[in-house]
């Protein structure tokens, strides 16, 4: 849009200048809760980053004869460490179903991997007569990390769009990115030239850098709002729901001598938590742990495993008709989960295991009883609690769940 006759100060041009050509149409009103702190964070992480290759690469010609030093950089030396990374991209290429369940655990990963083999880069001056082994493994390093970047990076945005403006997203992304890129280019190669002319400077620059990368990706991940159920979500997002029915059901069990479970109406259940409720919450580093209020629910293992074979035609009575099986064991709950279960199946699932876990420690029934009344109670209250979760955001069609086995009959 171009303004006739423009009467705006000459800041407040620059200033819509800027978010026109960096930030998506409409923003913010375009964009989901979240996005203006992961944009900041990602600009800061794209200038760290920069600036630490600057160094890298510095090294690397020192290593390779730049300067006098024993180090015998050959052609096929060097055609042999850039082979390194594409060994690197084909192996985490094999990872994406992973990355799919849990992008914001893979794309901090990520930059981890990409500040190794940085870091190794910086660091091959000090051993010139293994440049090809240390520069290769550093390759190496960054191929899986650029893969896993990338594969991430669609999930990401796709979090953020809020009016089909996932192209406009992207765009403005990588333009805010290409800045920033430029710009600690340039502070890396004054770094380059005056402080880090020495290994010593490197040994102090180089990390503090890193820890400013990382830093600054972890909290772009923590601003993020996914939206597909994986795990550590469907597990999070029944925890807050069924926490007030526990309450409640537990204070007139023990004062009033009233079990009355099964007159909790939907609406005296905790809160259906939205992606932005979560995203705060969720745990980026290690994602696979158990939530109590949850179940203690496992998803993936192999049928065989987690069901003995006796067991399984009881349990598919239980379960007349559903995409999943449920063995309750003494420290967890197996789910295994059918070829084609949605995340409505999921969740259908979680509901009877967090039911049966409250159910079990209040009235010590066997397995059997316990998921039948479970079961009852997840779909007196299903309809209504999935109607709420997709007002709230969340895609309930797909399950992510990894590479986690699942069953057909």
């Amino acid at each position: 849009m171009k303004v006739v006759d423009d009467a705006r100060p000459v800041y407040r041009r620059v200033v819509e200048s800027f978010l026109n050509k960096f930030f998506p149409s409409g923003y913010p009103y375009s964009v989901n809760e979240g996005y203006l702190r992961y944009t900041q964070f990602r600009a800061l992480q794209h200038f760290s980053s920069a600036a630490l290759s600057v160094l890298s690469t510095q090294s690397l010609l020192f290593a390779a004869g730049l300067r006098p030093t024993p180090a015998q950089a050959t052609a096929v030396s060097w055609i042999l460490k850039d082979g390194m990374q594409h060994a690197g991209k084909l192996i985490c290429s094999n990872l994406g179903a992973r990355m799919d369940s849990e992008p914001k655990c893979w794309r901090i990963l990520a930059d981890v991997l990409y500040d190794l083999g940085t870091g190794l880069e910086v660091l091959s001056p000090l051993c010139p007569h293994l440049f090809l082994e240390v520069a290769g493994l550093g390759n190496f390093a960054k191929g899986m990390a650029v893969v896993a970047a990338r594969a991430t990076r669609l999930p990401i945005y796709s979090s953020f769009a809020k009016e089909g403006n996932l192209s406009d997203l992207f765009a403005k992304g990588e333009a805010i990115s290409t800045l920033f890129n430029v710009l600690g280019l340039g502070v890396g190669i004054q770094l380059a030239s005056t402080v880090c002319s020495s290994m010593q400077g490197k040994f102090v620059a180089g990390p503090l850098l890193s820890i400013v990368h990382v830093y600054c990706v972890i909290e772009e991940m923590r601003a993020t709002p996914v939206n597909t159920l994986n795990p550590q979500r469907t597990a999070m997002v029944v925890a807050d729901f069924v926490k007030v029915c526990f309450t409640l059901q537990h204070v007139l069990l023990f004062y009033f001598h009233l079990p009355n479970f099964f007159n909790c109406h939907p609406t005296q259940t905790g809160k259906i938590s939205s992606p932005a409720d979560l995203r705060y919450h969720e745990d980026l580093l290690f994602p696979g742990r158990l939530i109590e209020e949850a179940g203690n629910v496992k998803v993936g293992q192999a049928l065989h495993r987690a069901v003995r074979p006796s067991k399984l035609r009881e349990l598919k009575e239980i379960f007349p008709g559903e995409k999943f099986i449920l063995s309750p064991g003494n420290k967890w709950t197996d789910l295994v989960l059918e070829q084609n279960a949605s995340g409505e199946d999921a969740l259908r699932a979680w509901l009877v295991a967090a039911y049966a876990s409250s159910m079990k420690k209040s009235y010590h029934e066997s397995t059997s009883v316990t998921l039948q009344d479970a079961y009852e109670k997840m779909n007196s209250v299903f309809d209504p609690f999935l109607s709420e979760l997709q007002a709230k955001g969340w895609h309930t069609d797909r399950f992510l769940d990894g590479t986690g086995s699942r069953f057909s009959w």
